[in-house]
């Protein structure tokens, strides 16, 4: 069976890791080269650009791009980008570079993840960048808050990278699942899909969410569950629970020749419509032919509409992007349907619907007590509640 998968962004994936002899070369140079330490979400970016998750880009932006990224949500050649990946720094950094010279990038642990071209030196205009891409200025916000705490300069250039992968970092690097735009596009291409919906997902995977992604199934010959694994807000469940969760659902819910699991190792900004574009710019990078857009995706708060995140995609020009949005509405499960529903399927009944808060959630699985089975699969539940009450046993 043969494939035909969607185009990278950009017509062709970008791979800024080097071969093991420029390696050595850079780490030779790198040793009298100015330092510079990457930020939790600096380091991610620099991974999404090194294997082509961030195609086109080749680095941390230059001003045209940043600017046109933060104003119009392009690059300054025209081409869709909605999230400025930028390297900020503070002023005693910025007095050890050069223009024109070159800086080594290393990880919080020590690790000498890259070299990056200094190109360019500018400052950091978050007077363009809060209202552009949050729609806010309100330190409130966790985006914006991570971005008021970045330095007041900005490095744009070409990066050369080492590694990826951080010599002394604590916690799980998720190796198995840890597969580049290339090789999720070559295992595609291997199950003969040409057509692969992406679910982004930063949650476990509950009964509504698991509806969407069957939904989806049901129209592309594949499904590529895709949880984000960078950097998230304080309170988000961990990674690695998270993964459990996946892997659990996967295995009792899921027909295991028609769904893929990998990660994506991006950091949240909860920049909500902005943010849904870069996430399908991803995916389509990735393979993906349709991307699935809940309600409020990538958001935080009240700071976007429900369906802001769908409708941003309507004011795209043709050609700016390949993937298909799939929009849905927010799904449950009703007792008189006796299955999942949405306000396009099914009328709204008083009390019929089963609708659970997370902070109400979070309290059953502290309890040690499952949520409805209406609401979660018991399997999945039970991974939760192991990690809520060893975490609740941790505290006391």
């Amino acid at each position: 069976m043969s494939s035909s998968l969607v185009s990278p962004h950009g017509g062709s994936l970008v791979n800024r890791l080097v071969d093991e002899g420029q390696a050595q070369t850079l780490r030779s140079e790198a040793q009298s080269l100015p330092k510079i330490e990457l930020s939790a979400k600096q380091a991610c970016d620099l991974e999404m650009i090194a294997i082509g998750a961030f195609s086109p880009l080749t680095g941390f932006v230059k001003e045209a791009d940043f600017r046109g990224i933060c104003t119009d949500m392009r690059l300054a050649d025209g081409t869709l980008w909605p999230i400025p990946a930028t390297l900020a720094i503070e002023d005693d950094v910025k007095a050890t570079l050069t223009v024109g010279g070159r800086a080594a990038l290393h990880h919080s642990d020590g690790t000498l993840l890259a070299v990056i071209d200094v190109e360019e030196i500018y400052a950091h205009d978050r007077d363009i960048e809060l209202p552009g891409v949050f729609r806010t200025s309100d330190p409130s916000h966790p985006g914006v808050a991570q971005v008021l705490a970045e330095g007041d300069w900005l490095v744009g250039g070409t990066v050369h990278v080492i590694t990826v992968v951080p010599e002394h970092e604590p916690g799980e690097q998720f190796t198995e699942y840890r597969l580049t735009p290339a090789e999720t596009r070559a295992e595609f291409a291997a199950r003969g899909w040409s057509s692969v919906a992406a679910f982004q997902t930063r949650n476990p995977i509950h009964r509504a969410h698991e509806y969407l992604c069957k939904c989806a199934q049901e129209i592309c010959d594949g499904l590529l569950i895709h949880p984000l694994v960078g950097e998230t807000k304080e309170g988000d469940i961990p990674a690695d629970v998270r993964m459990q969760c996946y892997e659990t659902i996967i295995d009792h819910y899921f027909v295991a020749d028609r769904t893929c699991l990998s990660v994506m190792p991006a950091a949240m900004r909860y920049a909500g419509p902005r943010e849904a574009i870069l996430h399908a710019l991803v995916r389509q990078n990735y393979g993906a032919s349709h991307f699935i857009v809940g309600r409020d995706h990538a958001g935080v708060g009240d700071y976007y509409g429900t369906y802001d995140a769908q409708e941003i995609f309507d004011t795209l020009k043709a050609g700016d992007i390949e993937v298909v949005p799939l929009k849905f509405e927010h799904a449950a499960w009703s007792h008189k349907a006796q299955g999942m529903v949405s306000a396009k399927t099914f009328p709204k009944l008083e009390g019929d619907q089963v609708f659970l808060s997370g902070t109400k959630v979070r309290a059953l699985l502290a309890e040690g007590q499952r949520p409805p089975a209406e609401f979660s699969r018991p399997e999945v539940a039970d991974v939760l509640i192991e990690w809520a009450t060893a975490t609740a046993t941790a505290a006391s």
